[in-house]
Parts: structure tokens; C-alpha cells; sequence
């Protein structure tokens, strides 16, 4: 059976376009969205649930090692796992993963992936000094932003307040103030 794995990071970003690449015609798909690479892989839900339902002979097939996770050691102990119980992985691009050379090049791919995850949250870290500096000195962010973090949509005391008014659903309420069910729950939380 050829069981494709698909992730992405952000809820704004598809899988699509991994799906596209490697081509389809997999009888299984297994995905996780809006998941980090740092997270473990038998964490996150998708991929939990693909190795409660992956058999010996299948192949999981992966558009990019760093689909798999960004956590070198996590990623080459998931894969030699799959391998010594029987299953091939595939690497868009790559082929199957096998052998001495393929764990070679499983083992460097990995770690470019980790290089990668600590690059990220390095410049994640400096944008948010920045914005931090930028702030304190002019009270606008290095952006142009009134304040870090996310805006808001709506004033959250207003919006819980006019919920338990109306003893209004999440959904009801979402749609008077024209926002989404989550920032109305994590609005009325917060009240």
C-alpha cells in the first residue's frame, strides 16, 4: 500500500501543493496542519495515525525530509523505525530511503532541517527585538505596528459582554461582530 504523509506548518498555508508534486494515486493520505516540524512526528495527530494503520511492505512517501519533522534525531529514528519494521520510505525527489547511503543522506537532509528550524526561530527572535526596540523608542513597531502581537478585531470585554447579554451561541456571535468562532471563544475566555 503507498501511504503519502503531508504537513504544513501555518493554518494559512495547503497541502496542495505537496499533493500535486508527488503526483497522487496513493491509497492512503495522512495529513497535519498548522503543526510545527518541531513537533515529534507520533505527536502530531496525522502521523499517529498513519503508524497505527502502516503495515509491513507499505510505502509512506513524503514530499521533503523536513515534511517529516525538523527535529533531526526525531526524523532519522522514525524513519529507521518504519525501515526495521518493514515499510519503505520515500522522499519526493530522493527515492526510497534505504540502505547505508540512503540513511547518509536521510542523516544529512535531517540535519539541514533541524539547521533550519534553529535559523527560523534565530529570526523569529530578532524580528520580535526589533519590534520590541522599535516600540520603546517611537511607539511604533519596526513595521509601523501600534503594539506587538496580533490586532485586534473587536474589543474583547464588548464582544463577551454582548454574548452573555444575548446568552448568544459562539457561532451567533462570531457573525454579529463579523469574526471568527476561535477569536470569539478566545475572546470570551479572557473575560
Amino acid at each position: 500500500m503507498r501511504i503519502a504523509y503531508y504537513r504544513v506548518s501555518t493554518g494559512d498555508q495547503s497541502i496542495e501543493a505537496q499533493r500535486q508534486a508527488m503526483g497522487g494515486g496513493f491509497d492512503k493520505e495522512f495529513k497535519d496542519e498548522g503543526i510545527s516540524g518541531g513537533v515529534m512526528a507520533a505527536e502530531r495527530p496525522g502521523f499517529a495515525k498513519l503508524l497505527e494503520q502502516v503495515r509491513k511492505g507499505d510505502a509512506v512517501c513524503v514530499y521533503a525530509v523536513d515534511r517529516l519533522g525538523r527535529d533531526a534525531l526525531d526524523v532519522q529514528t522514525t524513519v529507521r523505525q518504519l525501515i526495521r519494521n518493514g515499510v519503505t520510505v520515500e522522499v519526493h525527489g530522493l527515492g526510497p530511503i534505504a540502505g547505508d547511503v540512503g540513511e547518509l543522506i536521510l542523516a544529512v537532509l535531517a540535519q539541514i532541517a533541524d539547521m533550519e528550524r534553529r535559523r527560523i526561530r534565530e529570526r523569529t527572535e530578532g524580528g520580535r527585538a526589533a519590534a520590541r526596540a522599535a516600540l520603546k523608542a517611537t511607539g511604533k513597531t519596526h513595521r509601523g505596528k501600534d503594539g506587538l502581537g496580533r490586532p485586534k478585531a473587536a474589543d474583547a470585554a464588548a464582544v463577551a459582554a454582548w454574548r452573555r447579554a444575548r446568552s448568544a451561541s459562539i457561532k451567533d456571535t462570531a457573525r454579529h461582530f463579523q469574526l471568527s468562532e476561535a477569536t470569539v471563544k478566545r475572546y470570551c475566555a479572557a473575560s
